[in-house]
């Protein structure tokens, strides 16, 4: 029978055995003296089994499939030995992410030069994307909507439309003119305020009350109402509190939602600020309706109508003057006004023409536009079919097909290429290259108000010129994006490694594969800095003691307490040795006793010191700061270093430790105390720095 301790290897094997095997491993890290184990399923763990191995000190289960098991000093080295395991090659076997947490780690790796622009397009994208469904459901009824229309079943702009019509306008009308909320309640939870706020101010300009005032014939005193010449639009202009304010109609509108809502959390978080937080479910919505409806109907709803009119008219301009650089522009800045609702006052110009000069100019360069945006869908559904995205073809197939059949563009917009900043480039040259068709080949015209869609190519004049130039931009942007791609190649792996892990999950136990990307790069990384600290942290033989009694001071000014009083179950059960813990009043960390910093972890919240007598001391600040990865740590020492009682070991920041949720109490054990006579901690008192709190006799 063999009696010796095992092995570093067998003892690795025995441990992975223990919690389950590789398989059941989603993550392995390791701090002074344990390895932390985060894991697929706790229930698979023999705790019995590994509390009996020779080299474990102990095992601590902990909430979340987490699982604890106390090493000592040899704790690198061991973590080594398991890394090594070929069941280990891939670092574990990484869980299937959510799909809030693909997105954050896409995002976070993606992120460009000036994140600004990374900000807002993710505020755009955020505002929108929770409203994919609905936005399909309802684009696809325009698109059934637009068949019948095509082939003469109804006329689907009718002003005498049965009533049976128009319900089904309602249907998809529910949607579209209540935008503006929807998205002012997902633009606040975005920017972290209360999004029934950022709905109800939004709601304010568009209740019947608000909107009646827009007929001059209401009987409403004190409004007045003007015709603008260029687009042929009422504007009302209402006088309250004896300020005029302009009246709108801003179902919708998505500029005015967006740019409110930013304001609204600078004022939502400034009175937070202001009042005491028992009262904030009163004060603050209260006094942010108060401030903000005001200013949304007098400022910022008006400039969003003031921008999209002056574009109207500026652009009604540059086609009389300068009709080919019109048709290049109007594609070019459609990918713009779309996301921000502004290209609605252009509707208005396009009836406004089709009235007073019996065509209209706008839409057949602006077809150019939606035909690029269909064809960057197009690419992203053949990538998606290619790399198996399930979610994202999905999206695509809907979004194309509102856009094909029913000239809806903001499904392809909202869904997908505001979430990926790398479309907009490759769509905006097929953009480039249909409008410059348009305007070469001597412009489009229509006589109908139509979404161009294919189901529209025919109302358009010349239906030839029309057909190239949206054929050319169709497959520009569609053959940019599938050969480019539409993620980033980190993007792209990572995608890729979630989809593997997700398909394993779901497959057979004997079919899965390790899949672990990111895991193999941390843990590489942790098994280079380990070497060194299992160097510093090797046992070496203990010189003869110099003296029968070794006082150990305080690492810290504060109250020293038991182990008993610590939350940690390790260090409460004696696995790492006899002990105190001093809740600390500084952040001053000292080396407690004369000897080598054996131990220095990275992190610089754990000391292993060795006293020439061979006392082993280690020094933990607070409970589960590994987990802080260094931040608000500030080492003083190195490993191999001689130190002196008193000498300084770190700066520790005792309010970031605090903001991280974790423990501050400074941890001092003797290790190896199964060694000496005895330890004694002397505690239930407030002591400086240095001042004896454990006597260990040999």
């Amino acid at each position: 029978m063999n009696t010796h301790a095992p092995g570093p290897e067998a003892l690795a094997e025995k441990i992975l055995r223990g919690v389950g095997g590789a398989a059941n491993v989603e993550s392995l890290t390791h701090c002074a003296t344990r390895l932390r184990f985060q894991l697929h399923d706790g229930e698979k763990v023999d705790k019995a089994a590994l509390d009996a191995l020779d080299g474990v000190m102990g095992t601590v289960a902990q909430s979340g499939d987490r699982f604890q098991i106390v090493i000592g000093g040899a704790v690198a080295r061991v973590y080594s030995e398991i890394m090594n395991l070929p069941s280990m090659t891939g670092g574990g076997t990484p869980r299937p992410q959510s799909d809030a947490e693909v997105k954050a780690a896409m995002r976070a790796k993606s992120r460009g030069r000036y994140s600004w622009v990374d900000n807002f397009f993710e505020y755009l994208s955020d505002s929108f994307r929770p409203l994919m469904g609905v936005l399909l459901g309802s684009s696809l009824i325009i698109a059934i909507a637009s068949v019948l229309d095509a082939f003469g079943v109804i006329d689907f702009r009718a002003a005498d439309k049965s009533a049976t019509w128009v319900f089904v306008d309602a249907m998809w009308r529910s949607v579209l003119y209540f935008l503006p909320i929807f998205v002012a309640y997902n633009a606040a939870k975005k920017l972290k305020i209360d999004p029934w706020v950022g709905a109800a101010v939004m709601a304010a300009v568009m209740t019947p009350n608000f909107t009646g005032m827009l007929n001059k014939d209401s009987g409403i005193p004190g409004i007045t109402c003007t015709t603008n010449e260029t687009l042929g639009t009422q504007e009302c202009v209402a006088h309250v509190f004896g300020l005029p304010m302009q009246l709108n109609d801003y179902g919708g509108q998505v500029f005015v939602p967006l740019l409110m809502v930013a304001l609204l959390a600078l004022v939502y978080k400034g009175l937070q600020r202001i009042f005491p937080e028992n009262v904030h479910m009163v004060f603050v919505p209260f006094f942010s309706m108060l401030i903000m409806i005001p200013v949304t109907a007098f400022l910022i709803g008006p400039m969003g109508i003031w921008a999209g009119n002056g574009l109207g008219e500026g652009l009604s301009w540059l086609n009389g003057n300068a009709p080919i650089v019109f048709a290049i522009i109007i594609p070019l800045i459609y990918p713009f006004l779309v996301p921000l609702g502004l290209h609605w006052p252009l509707n208005a110009l396009m009836l406004v023409n089709i009235n007073t000069l019996g065509y209209d100019f706008i839409q057949g360069p602006m077809g150019a536009w939606n035909f690029a945006c269909f064809g960057a869908t197009a690419g992203v559904l053949l990538l998606s079919i290619r790399h198996r995205e399930k979610e994202m073809r999905q999206t695509a197939t809907g979004a194309l097909a509102a856009g094909l059949f029913g000239g809806i563009s903001e499904p392809s917009l909202y869904g997908i290429h505001l979430r990926f900043k790398r479309i907009y480039p490759r769509m905006l040259v097929g953009c480039l290259v249909g409008g410059v068709l348009v305007g070469v080949l001597g412009g489009v015209d229509t006589n109908a108000f139509a979404f161009t869609s294919l189901l529209t190519i025919p109302v358009f004049s010349p239906m030839a010129t029309y057909g190239i130039a949206i054929t050319a931009a169709f497959f520009t942007s569609m053959a940019l994006v599938y050969f480019s791609d539409f993620r980033t190649p980190e993007e792209r792996a990572l995608a890729n490694a979630e989809r593997d892990a997700a398909e394993g999950a779901a497959a057979p136990a004997d079919d899965r594969e390790l899949v672990g990307v990111g895991a193999a790069e941390a843990s590489a990384s942790a098994s280079a800095g380990g070497a060194s600290v299992a160097a510093a942290a090797a046992p070496v033989e203990a010189s003869a003691p110099a003296a029968k009694e070794t006082v150990l001071g305080a690492p810290v000014a504060g109250r020293v307490v038991s182990l008993d009083e610590v939350s940690d179950p390790v260090f409460a059960s004696r696995a790492l040795g006899e002990g105190v813990g001093v809740e600390p009043a500084d952040g001053r960390i000292v080396a407690p006793v004369d000897g080598e910093l054996v131990t220095t972890v990275a992190t610089g919240h754990a000391f292993g010191i060795r006293t020439d007598d061979g006392v082993e001391v280690l020094v933990h600040v607070g409970i589960d700061t590994v987990q802080m990865k260094g931040e608000g740590f500030d080492v003083r020492v190195e490993a191999g270093q001689k130190v002196a009682a008193g000498d300084l070991l770190a700066e520790v920041d005792l309010a970031a430790i605090r903001a991280a949720g974790h423990p501050t109490v400074t941890l001092m054990t003797v290790p190896n105390t199964a060694d000496l006579a005895s330890v004694e901690p002397h505690t239930g008192q407030e002591v400086a720095a240095g001042a004896p709190v454990v006597t260990v006799r040999r």
